[in-house]
Protein backbone atom coordinates (compact mmCIF):
# COMPACT_ATOMS: atom_id res chain seq x y z
CA UNK A 1 0.00 0.00 0.00
CA UNK A 2 1.23 3.50 -0.79
CA UNK A 3 3.00 4.97 2.27
CA UNK A 4 2.54 8.56 1.11
CA UNK A 5 -0.89 10.16 0.71
CA UNK A 6 0.28 12.06 -2.40
CA UNK A 7 1.69 8.81 -3.80
CA UNK A 8 -1.74 7.20 -3.42
CA UNK A 9 -3.48 10.20 -5.01
CA UNK A 10 -1.12 10.37 -7.99
CA UNK A 11 -1.15 6.62 -8.59
CA UNK A 12 -4.93 6.37 -8.94
CA UNK A 13 -5.98 9.83 -10.17
CA UNK A 14 -3.07 11.36 -12.10
CA UNK A 15 -5.10 11.85 -15.30
CA UNK A 16 -7.99 13.51 -13.46
CA UNK A 17 -5.62 15.75 -11.49
CA UNK A 18 -3.94 16.94 -14.70
CA UNK A 19 -7.35 17.71 -16.22
CA UNK A 20 -8.29 19.74 -13.14
CA UNK A 21 -5.05 21.71 -13.44
CA UNK A 22 -5.72 22.48 -17.12
CA UNK A 23 -9.23 23.78 -16.37
CA UNK A 24 -7.80 25.79 -13.48
CA UNK A 25 -5.32 27.53 -15.78
CA UNK A 26 -8.24 28.70 -17.96
CA UNK A 27 -9.59 30.72 -15.04
CA UNK A 28 -6.47 32.89 -14.67
CA UNK A 29 -7.07 35.34 -17.61
CA UNK A 30 -10.75 35.58 -16.69
CA UNK A 31 -9.88 36.66 -13.14
CA UNK A 32 -7.30 39.20 -14.39
CA UNK A 33 -9.81 40.90 -16.69
CA UNK A 34 -12.35 40.95 -13.85
CA UNK A 35 -9.82 42.99 -11.87
CA UNK A 36 -8.97 45.27 -14.82
CA UNK A 37 -12.54 46.10 -15.90
CA UNK A 38 -13.63 48.07 -12.77
CA UNK A 39 -10.65 50.40 -13.21
CA UNK A 40 -11.52 50.80 -16.91
CA UNK A 41 -15.17 51.50 -16.08
CA UNK A 42 -14.30 54.23 -13.53
CA UNK A 43 -11.39 55.88 -15.34
CA UNK A 44 -12.38 55.48 -18.99
CA UNK A 45 -16.18 55.14 -19.16
CA UNK A 46 -17.28 57.32 -16.21
CA UNK A 47 -14.49 59.94 -16.05
CA UNK A 48 -13.19 59.66 -19.62
CA UNK A 49 -13.67 62.04 -22.55
CA UNK A 50 -13.00 62.18 -26.31
CA UNK A 51 -16.00 59.99 -27.17
CA UNK A 52 -17.07 58.08 -29.22
CA UNK A 53 -14.74 55.07 -28.77
CA UNK A 54 -14.18 52.65 -31.64
CA UNK A 55 -14.23 48.91 -30.80
CA UNK A 56 -14.08 46.27 -33.54
CA UNK A 57 -15.20 48.85 -36.11
CA UNK A 58 -18.19 50.06 -34.03
CA UNK A 59 -18.40 53.52 -32.47
CA UNK A 60 -19.71 53.83 -28.88
CA UNK A 61 -20.73 57.02 -27.10
CA UNK A 62 -20.18 57.32 -23.35
CA UNK A 63 -23.39 55.61 -22.13
CA UNK A 64 -23.29 52.72 -24.64
CA UNK A 65 -19.57 52.32 -23.87
CA UNK A 66 -20.35 52.10 -20.13
CA UNK A 67 -23.09 49.53 -20.81
CA UNK A 68 -20.74 47.48 -22.98
CA UNK A 69 -18.05 47.36 -20.28
CA UNK A 70 -20.60 46.45 -17.60
CA UNK A 71 -22.08 43.66 -19.75
CA UNK A 72 -18.56 42.37 -20.41
CA UNK A 73 -17.95 42.39 -16.66
CA UNK A 74 -21.19 40.47 -16.07
CA UNK A 75 -20.30 37.93 -18.76
CA UNK A 76 -16.88 37.29 -17.19
CA UNK A 77 -18.52 36.89 -13.75
CA UNK A 78 -20.78 34.19 -15.21
CA UNK A 79 -17.83 32.45 -16.90
CA UNK A 80 -15.69 32.61 -13.76
CA UNK A 81 -18.39 31.20 -11.50
CA UNK A 82 -19.33 28.58 -14.09
CA UNK A 83 -15.75 27.31 -14.16
CA UNK A 84 -15.68 27.27 -10.34
CA UNK A 85 -18.93 25.31 -10.24
CA UNK A 86 -17.67 22.75 -12.73
CA UNK A 87 -14.37 22.35 -10.88
CA UNK A 88 -16.09 21.93 -7.50
CA UNK A 89 -18.46 19.24 -8.80
CA UNK A 90 -15.63 17.41 -10.57
CA UNK A 91 -13.39 17.56 -7.51
CA UNK A 92 -16.18 16.34 -5.24
CA UNK A 93 -16.90 13.35 -7.48
CA UNK A 94 -13.21 12.52 -7.74
CA UNK A 95 -12.80 12.72 -3.95
CA UNK A 96 -15.73 10.37 -3.33
CA UNK A 97 -14.48 7.89 -5.91
CA UNK A 98 -11.02 7.85 -4.36
CA UNK A 99 -12.48 7.50 -0.85
CA UNK A 100 -14.45 4.47 -2.03
CA UNK A 101 -11.24 2.98 -3.48
CA UNK A 102 -9.30 3.64 -0.27
CA UNK A 103 -11.95 2.03 1.94
CA UNK A 104 -12.19 -0.99 -0.36
CA UNK A 105 -8.40 -1.39 -0.37
CA UNK A 106 -8.29 -1.20 3.43
CA UNK A 107 -11.03 -3.84 3.69
CA UNK A 108 -9.17 -6.12 1.30
CA UNK A 109 -6.07 -5.77 3.43
CA UNK A 110 -8.09 -6.89 6.44
CA UNK A 111 -8.97 -10.05 4.49
CA UNK A 112 -5.26 -10.56 3.82
CA UNK A 113 -4.29 -10.43 7.51
CA UNK A 114 -3.02 -13.72 8.85
CA UNK A 115 -5.23 -15.09 11.63
CA UNK A 116 -2.70 -14.53 14.45
CA UNK A 117 -2.62 -10.83 13.55
CA UNK A 118 -6.20 -10.46 14.80
CA UNK A 119 -4.87 -11.04 18.32
CA UNK A 120 -3.10 -7.69 18.03
CA UNK A 121 -6.06 -5.67 16.72
CA UNK A 122 -9.76 -5.54 17.47
CA UNK A 123 -12.84 -4.64 15.48
CA UNK A 124 -13.17 -1.56 17.70
CA UNK A 125 -9.95 -0.26 16.15
CA UNK A 126 -10.36 -1.46 12.56
CA UNK A 127 -13.95 -0.35 11.91
CA UNK A 128 -13.45 3.37 12.79
CA UNK A 129 -10.27 3.46 10.70
CA UNK A 130 -12.11 2.23 7.58
CA UNK A 131 -15.25 4.30 8.13
CA UNK A 132 -14.71 7.57 9.99
CA UNK A 133 -10.94 8.17 10.19
CA UNK A 134 -10.47 8.27 6.41
CA UNK A 135 -13.53 10.45 5.79
CA UNK A 136 -11.44 13.64 5.68
CA UNK A 137 -9.01 11.99 3.27
CA UNK A 138 -11.75 11.72 0.63
CA UNK A 139 -12.60 15.40 0.86
CA UNK A 140 -8.92 16.29 0.63
CA UNK A 141 -8.09 14.15 -2.41
CA UNK A 142 -10.16 16.26 -4.80
CA UNK A 143 -8.40 19.40 -3.54
CA UNK A 144 -4.87 17.98 -3.31
CA UNK A 145 -3.60 19.56 -6.53
CA UNK A 146 -6.54 21.75 -7.55
CA UNK A 147 -6.72 24.00 -4.49
CA UNK A 148 -3.06 25.12 -4.40
CA UNK A 149 -3.08 25.52 -8.19
CA UNK A 150 -6.32 27.55 -8.25
CA UNK A 151 -5.79 29.65 -5.12
CA UNK A 152 -2.05 30.05 -5.79
CA UNK A 153 -2.85 31.15 -9.33
CA UNK A 154 -5.46 33.64 -8.08
CA UNK A 155 -2.91 34.99 -5.62
CA UNK A 156 -0.31 35.53 -8.34
CA UNK A 157 -2.82 37.09 -10.75
CA UNK A 158 -4.06 39.54 -8.12
CA UNK A 159 -0.55 40.39 -6.92
CA UNK A 160 0.54 40.92 -10.51
CA UNK A 161 -2.37 43.29 -11.04
CA UNK A 162 -1.50 45.28 -7.89
CA UNK A 163 2.17 45.55 -8.87
CA UNK A 164 1.17 46.80 -12.33
CA UNK A 165 -0.80 49.63 -10.71
CA UNK A 166 2.09 50.66 -8.45
CA UNK A 167 5.14 48.72 -7.14
CA UNK A 168 4.86 50.31 -3.67
CA UNK A 169 1.31 49.05 -3.29
CA UNK A 170 2.47 45.62 -4.45
CA UNK A 171 5.18 45.56 -1.78
CA UNK A 172 2.62 46.62 0.82
CA UNK A 173 0.34 43.75 -0.28
CA UNK A 174 3.02 41.11 0.29
CA UNK A 175 4.68 42.71 3.34
CA UNK A 176 3.14 40.28 5.85
CA UNK A 177 3.58 37.12 3.79
CA UNK A 178 7.20 36.31 4.78
CA UNK A 179 6.30 36.53 8.48
CA UNK A 180 3.21 34.37 8.04
CA UNK A 181 5.09 31.92 5.83
CA UNK A 182 7.74 31.43 8.53
CA UNK A 183 5.72 31.54 11.77
CA UNK A 184 2.64 29.54 10.75
CA UNK A 185 4.52 26.32 9.79
CA UNK A 186 6.42 26.44 13.11
CA UNK A 187 3.17 26.61 15.06
CA UNK A 188 1.50 24.06 12.79
CA UNK A 189 4.24 21.47 13.35
CA UNK A 190 3.22 21.03 16.98
CA UNK A 191 -0.45 20.84 15.97
CA UNK A 192 0.40 17.97 13.61
CA UNK A 193 2.09 16.01 16.38
CA UNK A 194 -0.84 16.62 18.72
CA UNK A 195 -3.31 15.53 16.03
CA UNK A 196 -1.50 12.25 15.58
CA UNK A 197 -1.48 11.71 19.34
CA UNK A 198 -5.20 12.49 19.47
CA UNK A 199 -6.02 9.95 16.74
CA UNK A 200 -4.17 7.20 18.60
CA UNK A 201 -5.81 8.11 21.90
CA UNK A 202 -9.33 8.13 20.43
CA UNK A 203 -8.62 4.73 18.90
CA UNK A 204 -7.62 3.37 22.32
CA UNK A 205 -10.80 4.80 23.85
CA UNK A 206 -12.91 3.08 21.19
CA UNK A 207 -11.07 -0.19 21.84
CA UNK A 208 -11.60 0.07 25.61
CA UNK A 209 -15.30 0.86 25.18
CA UNK A 210 -15.63 -2.15 22.86
CA UNK A 211 -13.92 -4.40 25.41
CA UNK A 212 -16.22 -3.16 28.17
CA UNK A 213 -19.33 -3.81 26.11
CA UNK A 214 -18.14 -7.30 25.17
CA UNK A 215 -17.21 -8.20 28.76
CA UNK A 216 -19.96 -6.34 30.62
CA UNK A 217 -21.11 -9.54 32.38
CA UNK A 218 -17.61 -10.17 33.74
CA UNK A 219 -17.33 -6.52 34.82
CA UNK A 220 -20.45 -6.82 36.97
CA UNK A 221 -19.53 -10.30 38.23
CA UNK A 222 -16.13 -9.08 39.48
CA UNK A 223 -17.21 -5.64 40.72
CA UNK A 224 -14.91 -3.98 38.16
CA UNK A 225 -17.24 -1.20 37.01
CA UNK A 226 -15.49 1.46 39.07
CA UNK A 227 -12.06 0.45 37.75
CA UNK A 228 -13.21 0.53 34.11
CA UNK A 229 -14.95 3.87 34.69
CA UNK A 230 -11.77 5.33 36.17
CA UNK A 231 -9.71 3.98 33.27
CA UNK A 232 -12.01 5.55 30.66
CA UNK A 233 -12.13 8.78 32.66
CA UNK A 234 -8.32 9.04 32.58
CA UNK A 235 -8.23 8.45 28.84
CA UNK A 236 -11.02 10.98 28.20
CA UNK A 237 -9.16 13.55 30.29
CA UNK A 238 -5.99 12.89 28.30
CA UNK A 239 -7.99 13.42 25.10
CA UNK A 240 -9.40 16.66 26.55
CA UNK A 241 -5.90 18.00 27.27
CA UNK A 242 -4.70 17.16 23.76
CA UNK A 243 -7.72 18.77 22.08
CA UNK A 244 -7.50 21.84 24.33
CA UNK A 245 -3.87 22.43 23.34
CA UNK A 246 -4.77 21.93 19.68
CA UNK A 247 -7.55 24.53 19.96
CA UNK A 248 -5.22 27.04 21.64
CA UNK A 249 -2.59 26.68 18.93
CA UNK A 250 -5.10 26.75 16.06
CA UNK A 251 -6.75 29.91 17.39
CA UNK A 252 -3.32 31.53 17.88
CA UNK A 253 -2.57 30.76 14.24
CA UNK A 254 -5.93 32.26 13.22
CA UNK A 255 -5.30 35.36 15.36
CA UNK A 256 -1.92 35.98 13.73
CA UNK A 257 -3.40 35.52 10.25
CA UNK A 258 -6.26 37.93 10.90
CA UNK A 259 -3.94 40.54 12.43
CA UNK A 260 -1.54 40.42 9.48
CA UNK A 261 -4.42 40.61 6.99
CA UNK A 262 -5.86 43.69 8.72
CA UNK A 263 -2.46 45.38 8.88
CA UNK A 264 -2.01 45.52 5.11
CA UNK A 265 -5.01 47.87 4.37
CA UNK A 266 -3.34 50.42 6.67
CA UNK A 267 -0.44 50.60 4.21
CA UNK A 268 -2.85 50.77 1.26
CA UNK A 269 -4.73 53.75 2.65
CA UNK A 270 -1.54 55.53 3.68
CA UNK A 271 0.58 54.89 0.57
CA UNK A 272 -2.34 54.88 -1.91
CA UNK A 273 -3.80 58.07 -0.47
CA UNK A 274 -0.44 59.80 -0.70
CA UNK A 275 0.04 58.70 -4.34
CA UNK A 276 -3.46 59.95 -5.30
CA UNK A 277 -2.85 63.31 -3.60
CA UNK A 278 0.45 63.67 -5.44
CA UNK A 279 -1.22 62.77 -8.72
CA UNK A 280 0.82 59.60 -9.26
CA UNK A 281 -2.18 57.25 -9.01
CA UNK A 282 -5.76 57.53 -10.19
CA UNK A 283 -8.78 57.04 -7.94
CA UNK A 284 -9.94 54.18 -10.17
CA UNK A 285 -6.60 52.43 -9.82
CA UNK A 286 -6.67 52.79 -6.02
CA UNK A 287 -10.22 51.44 -5.83
CA UNK A 288 -9.24 48.54 -8.09
CA UNK A 289 -6.21 47.76 -5.90
CA UNK A 290 -8.32 47.80 -2.72
CA UNK A 291 -10.88 45.51 -4.38
CA UNK A 292 -8.09 43.21 -5.56
CA UNK A 293 -6.65 43.05 -2.04
CA UNK A 294 -10.04 42.09 -0.61
CA UNK A 295 -10.02 39.18 -3.07
CA UNK A 296 -6.34 38.56 -2.27
CA UNK A 297 -7.03 37.74 1.39
CA UNK A 298 -9.21 34.77 0.41
CA UNK A 299 -6.63 32.77 -1.58
CA UNK A 300 -3.86 33.41 0.95
CA UNK A 301 -6.08 32.33 3.85
CA UNK A 302 -7.16 29.22 1.95
CA UNK A 303 -3.55 28.35 1.11
CA UNK A 304 -2.59 28.54 4.79
CA UNK A 305 -5.65 26.46 5.71
CA UNK A 306 -4.70 24.00 2.98
CA UNK A 307 -1.24 23.65 4.51
CA UNK A 308 -2.83 22.86 7.88
CA UNK A 309 -5.30 20.44 6.28
CA UNK A 310 -2.49 18.70 4.37
CA UNK A 311 -0.54 18.11 7.56
CA UNK A 312 -3.62 16.86 9.42
CA UNK A 313 -4.88 14.55 6.67
CA UNK A 314 -1.39 13.17 5.99
CA UNK A 315 -1.12 12.23 9.65
CA UNK A 316 -4.46 10.43 9.52
CA UNK A 317 -3.55 8.58 6.34
CA UNK A 318 -0.14 7.47 7.62
CA UNK A 319 -1.58 6.43 10.98
CA UNK A 320 -4.18 4.28 9.24
CA UNK A 321 -1.70 2.77 6.78
CA UNK A 322 0.62 1.75 9.61
CA UNK A 323 -2.16 -0.42 11.02
CA UNK A 324 -3.03 -2.04 7.68
CA UNK A 325 0.49 -2.90 6.56
CA UNK A 326 1.82 -5.69 8.82
CA UNK A 327 5.03 -7.35 7.60
CA UNK A 328 3.49 -10.83 7.29
CA UNK A 329 0.38 -9.92 5.27
CA UNK A 330 -0.71 -12.34 2.54
CA UNK A 331 0.06 -11.51 -1.09
CA UNK A 332 -2.72 -9.93 -3.14
CA UNK A 333 -2.69 -12.89 -5.55
CA UNK A 334 -3.74 -15.26 -2.77
CA UNK A 335 -6.99 -13.36 -2.38
CA UNK A 336 -7.73 -12.33 -5.97
CA UNK A 337 -6.61 -15.31 -8.07
CA UNK A 338 -9.49 -17.44 -9.35
CA UNK A 339 -7.36 -20.39 -10.44
CA UNK A 340 -7.96 -23.48 -8.30
CA UNK A 341 -5.64 -26.48 -8.10
CA UNK A 342 -7.12 -29.94 -7.50
CA UNK A 343 -5.68 -31.36 -4.27
CA UNK A 344 -5.11 -35.08 -3.76
CA UNK A 345 -2.72 -37.23 -1.77
CA UNK A 346 -1.58 -37.55 1.83
CA UNK A 347 -1.72 -34.74 4.37
CA UNK A 348 1.83 -34.28 5.66
CA UNK A 349 3.23 -32.18 8.51
CA UNK A 350 7.01 -31.83 8.27
CA UNK A 351 8.63 -30.51 11.49
CA UNK A 352 5.89 -27.89 11.89
CA UNK A 353 6.14 -25.17 14.56
CA UNK A 354 3.52 -22.51 15.14
CA UNK A 355 2.76 -19.89 17.78
CA UNK A 356 0.11 -17.23 18.04
CA UNK A 357 -3.16 -19.07 18.49
CA UNK A 358 -6.29 -17.40 19.80
CA UNK A 359 -5.07 -17.73 23.40
CA UNK A 360 -1.36 -17.93 22.69
CA UNK A 361 -1.27 -21.68 21.96
CA UNK A 362 1.80 -23.18 20.37
CA UNK A 363 2.44 -26.18 18.14
CA UNK A 364 5.90 -27.64 18.63
CA UNK A 365 7.75 -29.86 16.15
CA UNK A 366 4.77 -31.75 14.72
CA UNK A 367 5.50 -34.36 12.05
CA UNK A 368 2.71 -36.65 10.87
CA UNK A 369 1.17 -38.15 7.76
CA UNK A 370 -2.54 -38.75 7.23
CA UNK A 371 -2.99 -41.16 4.28
CA UNK A 372 -5.43 -40.08 1.59
CA UNK A 373 -8.94 -41.43 2.16
CA UNK A 374 -8.41 -42.22 5.86
CA UNK A 375 -9.98 -40.70 8.94
CA UNK A 376 -7.96 -38.97 11.66
CA UNK A 377 -8.85 -37.25 14.96
CA UNK A 378 -6.69 -34.74 16.81
CA UNK A 379 -7.44 -34.92 20.54
CA UNK A 380 -6.24 -32.91 23.52
CA UNK A 381 -7.46 -30.56 26.25
CA UNK A 382 -8.41 -26.95 25.63
CA UNK A 383 -5.36 -24.83 24.93
CA UNK A 384 -3.31 -27.82 23.82
CA UNK A 385 -3.04 -26.59 20.22
CA UNK A 386 -5.39 -29.09 18.63
CA UNK A 387 -7.44 -26.36 16.94
CA UNK A 388 -4.25 -24.81 15.59
CA UNK A 389 -3.20 -28.16 14.07
CA UNK A 390 -6.53 -28.34 12.24
CA UNK A 391 -6.17 -24.73 11.05
CA UNK A 392 -2.70 -25.58 9.76
CA UNK A 393 -4.15 -28.58 7.92
CA UNK A 394 -6.82 -26.31 6.36
CA UNK A 395 -4.25 -23.68 5.30
CA UNK A 396 -5.87 -21.01 7.48
CA UNK A 397 -2.63 -20.30 9.35
CA UNK A 398 0.97 -20.72 8.26
CA UNK A 399 3.72 -22.63 10.00
CA UNK A 400 6.53 -20.58 11.52
CA UNK A 401 8.94 -23.31 10.46
CA UNK A 402 8.38 -26.53 8.54
CA UNK A 403 5.57 -26.98 6.08
CA UNK A 404 2.15 -28.56 5.64
CA UNK A 405 1.44 -30.34 2.35
CA UNK A 406 -1.37 -32.18 0.61
CA UNK A 407 0.29 -34.38 -1.93
CA UNK A 408 3.02 -32.26 -3.50
CA UNK A 409 1.34 -28.91 -2.76
CA UNK A 410 2.55 -26.65 0.06
CA UNK A 411 -0.63 -25.14 1.58
CA UNK A 412 1.11 -21.86 2.40
CA UNK A 413 1.66 -21.23 -1.33
CA UNK A 414 -1.91 -21.94 -2.47
CA UNK A 415 -4.60 -19.34 -3.13
CA UNK A 416 -7.91 -18.89 -1.34
CA UNK A 417 -9.63 -20.23 -4.45
CA UNK A 418 -7.89 -23.59 -3.99
CA UNK A 419 -8.09 -23.74 -0.19
CA UNK A 420 -11.74 -22.71 -0.08
CA UNK A 421 -12.92 -25.08 -2.80
CA UNK A 422 -10.74 -28.12 -2.06
CA UNK A 423 -10.67 -28.13 1.76
CA UNK A 424 -13.72 -28.13 4.04
CA UNK A 425 -13.23 -26.61 7.49
CA UNK A 426 -15.76 -26.08 10.29
CA UNK A 427 -14.52 -24.12 13.28
CA UNK A 428 -15.34 -25.26 16.81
Amino acid sequence: MEKSLFGFIWKYSARQQIFILLVTVLTYPVVYFLLELPKLIVNDAVQGDNFPRSILGFDFDQIPYLVLLCLTFLFLVVVSNGLKFYLNVYKGRLGERMLRRLRFELFQRVLRFRLPHFRKVSSGEIIPMITSEVEDVGGYIGEAFALPAYQGGMLLVQLGFIFMQDPLLGLAAISSYPIQGYVIPLLQRRVVLLSRQRVKNVRLIADKVGESITGVAEIHANDAAAWHSADISDRLYENFKIRYEIFNRKFLIKFLNNFMNQLTPFFFYLIGGYLVIEGNLSIGALLAVIAAYKDLAGPWKLLLSFYQMTADVSVKYQTVVENFDPPDIYDTERLTSDEAVELSGDVKFESVNFSGGAAGQEVMDVSLTVPAGSNCAIVGPDGSGRSEVLQLAAGLVSAATGKVCIGDHDLDKLTDATLGREIAYVGG
